[in-house]
């Protein structure tokens, strides 16, 4: 990637590939539409895979899917070769559920695994959690959730490449491949939020799996389905299937979790009844400068998939979003108390990133080690600020006014002593 890049604030019209604009004007042309009918999801997954049995564990996945499907249809605007992105995607998560459960039934030794516990890493989005996360993730001692991981937690059958000396597994080679895909679909992402196949990556494409998840409002416009998880009013069944399929991949490779999503923000209460000993690290930034920088990922996103990207609605739905995010976190830590949580602030990690990690080391009761510093250090080298580009964004471009920003966000930047970026 070329760190001179710049992204682009001409959201409306996205980046689009001339071979790929091409596919959708044929597309169009024939009226060639990617079916999104649930039975038919359903049975393209059992025949993908030869599987039957989607569990029983964990909430139950005939109304996620019909409600998130009928959001696509309706509301998402995708072009034809989106239309067949999502189509894949959704097939892939029916097809790694009904994986998972095999694994499960097959070995339940998995889930009479007792693991430790987990260190999440929380905070709006674009408030340094993926920084803090992947300089942590250095250290060996810490198991993270790798993204060829994250897209088929599941073992793949063997081809006979598998067979070849050295060969990396199937899984990883099918995540490069993803990866060289949306380098080339959406290269201005990769300035944003690089997706690397090997790298740490969100946690919350775990909760994938039982649909529960806001993976798919982050990347295509489906607010009816939005409206529906939000309207939940226990998420603990899907944490406790996001637990299944978290001991299935520490059966595989073990270690201490460390995760990161700002999904969790919304559903501590969850999260903690699940892993009650967990330990939380939420991050803070000014968060009218995080949700100016968020809303401008999101159009990114929202155009690998579209060529009607509304920057205003989206400044609308992720406002509201973010408002909703961390008040929900600020009552449960209000109910719960703040013994499990750790506050970073962006701007003290940026200006000196070890020392916050000394500080979570000792909050953790951990040693940080010379040889472990060492490596930090290597890869705060080679990973600078803009190195696959310059970010560009600004809180106008989404319809946002800043005072009105901050006075729905005055009571959280009071509470941590957030200081102001403008």
């Amino acid at each position: 990637m070329n760190r001179r890049r710049t992204t682009s604030v001409d959201y409306r019209h996205p980046h689009r590939p001339l071979p790929v604009a091409l596919l959708n004007g044929l597309g169009r042309t024939l009226g060639l539409r990617a079916r999104l009918d649930p039975d038919r999801l359903r049975a393209a997954a059992r025949r993908l895979t030869g599987l039957s049995d989607f569990g029983a564990e964990g909430p139950g996945l005939d109304e996620p899917l019909a409600v998130l499907a009928g959001a696509i249809e309706r509301e998402a605007r995708l072009t034809p070769t989106g239309r067949l992105m999502a189509r894949t995607n959704l097939v892939r998560i029916l097809s790694g559920r009904l994986r998972i459960e095999r694994a499960l039934t097959r070995h339940p030794e998995i889930l009479a695994q007792r693991m430790a516990p987990p260190i999440f890493i929380v905070g709006l989005q674009r408030t340094g959690t993926t920084l803090l996360h992947r300089l942590l993730a250095v250290d060996p001692r810490l198991r993270y959730l790798a993204s060829w991981e994250a897209v088929n937690p599941a073992p793949l059958p063997p081809r006979w490449l598998d067979r070849l000396p050295r060969s990396p597994d199937r899984r990883v080679r099918a995540a490069r491949l993803a990866e060289r895909a949306l380098a080339y679909m959406a290269p201005d992402f990769f300035a944003i939020h690089p997706v690397e196949a090997e790298a740490p990556e969100e946690d919350c494409l775990l909760m994938d799996y039982s649909l529960w998840s806001t993976v798919f409002e982050a990347t295509q416009r489906v607010p009816s389905f939005s409206r529906w998880l939000e309207a939940r009013p226990d998420h603990t069944p899907a944490y406790r299937h996001y637990e299944r399929v978290l001991k299935l991949l520490h059966f595989q490779r073990p270690g201490r979790w460390l995760l990161k999503t700002p999904h969790h923000l919304e559903q501590l209460d969850a999260l903690l009844e699940v892993f009650p000993g967990a330990r939380i690290i939420q991050t803070h930034r000014d968060p009218v400068r995080a949700l100016a920088s968020f809303c401008s990922m999101m159009a990114h996103g929202y155009g690998v998939f579209s060529d009607e990207v509304d920057p205003l609605e989206v400044g609308r739905h992720w406002s509201r979003k973010a408002h909703r995010m961390v008040s929900r976190a600020m009552a449960t830590r209000d109910r719960r108390g703040e013994a499990r949580v750790l506050d970073v602030a962006y701007a003290d990690l940026l200006a000196d990133p070890l020392a916050q990690v000394r500080r979570i080391y000792d909050w953790l009761g951990l040693s940080l080690g010379d040889r472990t510093e060492r490596r930090m250090r290597r890869h705060l080298e080679g990973n600078p600020r803009h190195k696959h580009g310059r970010h560009r964004y600004r809180l106008e471009d989404f319809g946002l006014d800043r005072e009105t920003e901050e006075r729905a966000f005055s009571c959280y930047r009071e509470r941590y002593s957030i200081p102001s970026e403008a």
